[in-house]
């Protein structure tokens, strides 16, 4: 991960100079328009860039860069103007800034130095945008072609001001939390396996630190994980347990994040088809977007107590693996009947919720790549939220506030009945297809310990890009929801 330098500027746009000068347009009543502090660029065209812009195809669409020489009229020699799309009578949204912002960086490889005038609509969300944007993962590639933009200025009316200075901060600390998240995603599954994974997540989390506790095979068996070491019984390569904690001031209200961490999933002896199971490489973003998240916490210094509690292990076909039929006796003594080996996401994350639930947590949100139904549900960009009710409601309006999108979702009493079993506690999935996505949220209800609030999001398609590119979203893990799991600790520094 590189993140481009990032400055606050008040210099008259006119005068920048830089490689690339970024405006914003978008789609009017009446054709193409420039968004908000474009008049100085407008004026150096003598009024005449809505209609060479237009003249070249311009329409403000979202996604839409534009490119054009500046013909001496700037300092800048190139001019980029990027769509925000409509735009209400209010002014663009936060996620419109942030996604023409994201389209533009994406537009600046090979430049050096750009600035954008897209900040005096939303700094923040113009800095987010730029550097989630600007994220290229390179580093198994021998030839990665042209880099990403090094330097980007940030035009706004008092670049000394406190608050410019302090939303750059938090913005750009975001962004790269984010992006901390897809480099572990992006990372193949030959090198971030559980142990490997387990000590990148060591080195993050003492780098800025956080405390930090690995449990290996041999400590999760003699404490009595039996979803972890369950699932990872058919690999090579051992399951682990990790443990970040981020500690706040006396009183502080504690959280608990929980993320699953299986860094590939064949599916097990219920076997995946061989088409796309390359992309299960990103069956930790889970995890990948909890240890990313515990980082930015230290690093922002919210106000809370945090403990991390993060499962990781391989989900391998082989002799030694668990079998559909198979009883497991998970983590706090419930019994798990095995049907599917495929629904191996549940089993490790109830062994972390239940441990996690020890340290009387006041909230715990848990996120992963947990259901296929997810997808079929709500598709390949809307996150499915499950919980307590309040709380569900909650995280759900605040992912949504940032751009992530979730989604609140019911839990049926009438699929519990599904999940009966007739040898163990209960099963780890039901008997038909129907409410899939459901029927794991309220498997993993089971596990929560009475009077927690709590919120499981399922993030099984936005947690992966497997199309193009767009907006700020590259090919890939896109870390979803890290914005949301930021925003929702923010809220409870803020709220209680």
């Amino acid at each position: 991960m590189t993140t481009p330098k990032l400055s606050l500027t008040d210099t008259a746009v006119t005068k920048l100079a830089v490689d690339a000068l970024i405006v914003g347009t978008a789609q009017g009543t009446d054709g193409l328009q420039l968004a908000s502090g474009s008049d100085q660029v407008a004026a150096a065209f003598d009024g005449d860039l809505r209609q060479v812009l237009t003249t070249l195809g311009a329409t403000g669409k979202a996604d839409e860069v534009v490119k054009l020489p500046a013909s001496g009229k700037l300092r800048a020699p190139v001019l980029i103007a990027t769509g925000l799309g409509k735009v209400a009578d209010g002014g663009p949204t936060g996620e419109q800034v942030r996604r023409a912002s994201g389209a533009a960086a994406r537009a600046l490889t090979g430049v050096e130095r750009a600035a954008t005038t897209l900040s005096d609509v939303d700094l923040s969300a113009a800095v987010q945008g730029t550097v989630l944007g600007a994220y290229a993962f390179t580093g198994y590639k021998s030839n990665s072609g042209d880099a990403p933009v090094s330097e980007v200025e940030f035009v706004v009316a008092d670049a000394k001001a406190d608050g410019h200075a302090h939303a750059l901060k938090g913005a750009t600390a975001i962004g790269e939390a984010v992006n901390t998240a897809r480099d572990l995603i992006n990372t193949p599954p030959n090198d971030l396996f559980p142990a490997s994974f387990a000590e990148r997540a060591t080195e993050l989390g003492r780098a800025v630190g956080l405390e930090v506790e690995v449990l290996d095979d041999h400590a999760l068996r003699k404490q009595g994980f039996g979803g972890i070491l369950g699932v990872g019984s058919g690999s090579s390569r051992p399951p682990r347990l990790v443990r970040l904690r981020h500690k706040g001031p006396k009183d502080a209200k504690k959280v608990a994040l929980v993320g699953k961490g299986i860094t590939f999933d064949t599916g097990g002896i219920s076997i995946k088809p061989a088409a796309g199971m390359e992309e299960m490489t990103s069956d930790m973003s889970g995890a990948a977007s909890v240890v990313a998240t515990m980082v930015l916490a230290a690093r922002l210094n919210y106000p809370l107590d945090i403990t991390a509690t993060v499962p990781m292990a391989e989900n391998m076909p082989s002799g030694t693996a668990y079998r559909p039929g198979d009883v497991l006796t998970m983590y706090g003594g419930k019994t798990v009947e095995v049907l599917n080996t495929d629904a191996e996401g549940r089993l490790i994350l109830v062994d972390a919720i239940t441990r996690a639930c020890e340290d009387e947590p006041d909230y715990l949100i848990e996120t992963s790549t947990l259901t296929g139904a997810q997808v079929v549900a709500l598709g390949k960009r809307t996150p499915g939220v499950m919980g307590s009710e309040q709380f569900r409601d909650r995280v759900a309006r605040l992912s949504q506030a940032v751009g992530e999108g979730g989604w609140p979702m019911p839990l049926p009493e009438e699929l519990r009945g599904d999940l009966d079993s007739k040898l163990a506690d209960l099963a780890n999935i039901t008997g038909h297809r129907w409410g899939g996505m459901l029927a794991a949220g309220i498997f993993i209800e089971e596990f929560v310990a009475d009077g927690v609030e709590w919120a499981h999001i399922d993030i099984a398609g936005p947690s992966y890009n497997s199309s193009g590119p767009w907006g700020y979203t590259p090919k890939g893990g896109t870390g979803v929801p890290v914005r949301t799991l930021a925003a929702v600790l923010a809220d409870i520094a803020d709220q209680g």
